[in-house]
């Protein structure tokens, strides 16, 4: 397997399914995007737009539309799944027996899934078999300045060299800088955390704590992703690349990300299920944060700011006594 792939079909029609469907587009791939919802997705076709969750942004006239299960595989050299996490186990079992035999797979998906403790590639690996390779891709990427063609970066890591090569070479253009990477357990663990932290990042900004507690937080939320990493077995180096600390900067910091976002609402007063209510799309760390205290626990792993979150969400504490069990920690070196 070498060079890049032209036949692409994306499953999932939410932000990312459709930045990564115009982005492939324009660089002159042949792109199918299949959804759950056949009136959704219709509704997108006819509108050249996904009104829902990417507005104001035309989509390819080149990018092809099928809810046809079978029909949407047809020809197609690669897939890119851009499933949230938590549906990503009950699309593919929908759909494995329709996916030809040997197309590699690439998960644009960040989380961890809840009861199994899998991240995206192992939920994947584990529905569709040995036959297809997995590889993920990830960065800070926020899909509305990729449409708006702004620099950004990412990376794509798989164990198969072989595999990322050509996704690199797939996705790569003049906007869009694409590395690789051989730490897959590293960028999934990153993708996933981060959007816990984001969470806590939303309530600083939220109670109005500011640029201090912000940079603090970013800080240890990455000590805390890199604790559990290396304990899983990921590289050290994947934490201050693009998928750690760049994807964690991101997050934290745009006021367009919905981890964050739900996190602010909760810093002004809401609670989580109003946070949760106030937006059409999934937000990734919610669903996640309860996984990652459990990973932390099997691991042995100190992860303070996530329990913090988890703890406000489940309503188990208020936001300042959340804060002021983080300021009031035992001191230790650094």
């Amino acid at each position: 397997m070498s060079g890049m792939f032209n036949q692409i079909t994306v499953i999932g029609d939410g932000a990312m399914g459709s930045v990564c469907a115009a982005i492939l587009c324009e660089n002159g791939r042949r792109v199918t995007m299949w959804g759950h919802d056949a009136a959704q997705l219709k509704q997108i076709a006819a509108n050249r737009e996904n009104t829902i969750f990417l507005p104001g942004y035309k989509l390819p006239d080149s990018l092809l539309f099928e809810s046809d299960d079978a029909m949407a595989f047809e020809d197609v050299e690669m897939v890119l799944s851009a499933v949230p996490c938590q549906f990503t186990r009950g699309v593919w079992q929908r759909l494995k027996d329709k996916l030809p035999a040997g197309v590699p797979v690439v998960s644009v998906t960040k989380g961890i899934e809840k009861g199994t403790l899998l991240r995206p590639s192992e939920i994947l690996t584990e529905v569709l078999g040995g036959d297809h390779k997995v590889a993920t891709l990830s960065g800070p990427t926020i899909a509305d300045e990729l449409m708006a063609h702004l620099p950004a970066t990412a990376c794509t890591a798989s164990s198969d060299d072989q595999l990322v090569h050509s996704v690199q070479e797939t996705f790569n253009n003049s906007y869009f800088r694409v590395y690789t990477n051989d730490d897959i357990i590293g960028v999934e663990i990153s993708g996933a955390i981060k959007n816990v932290i984001a969470i806590a990042a939303g309530i600083i900004d939220g109670v109005g704590a500011g640029d201090n507690a912000k940079a603090a937080l970013v800080t240890r939320g990455l000590a805390e992703i890199e604790r559990l990493g290396l304990a899983m077995g990921a590289k050290k180096k994947t934490f201050s690349g693009l998928s750690g600390l760049g994807d964690l900067v991101t997050t934290c910091i745009s006021p367009k990300g919905r981890n964050r976002s739900f996190g602010e609402r909760i810093g002004k007063g809401a609670t989580a299920q109003e946070a949760l209510s106030a937006t059409k799309s999934v937000v990734e760390g919610a669903a996640t944060c309860e996984s990652v205290l459990v990973l932390a626990e099997k691991y042995s792993v100190e992860m303070p700011i996530a329990e913090a979150v988890y703890a406000v969400i489940k309503g188990e504490k208020n936001v300042q006594e959340a804060i002021g069990g983080l300021m009031s920690r035992e001191l230790k070196a650094e």
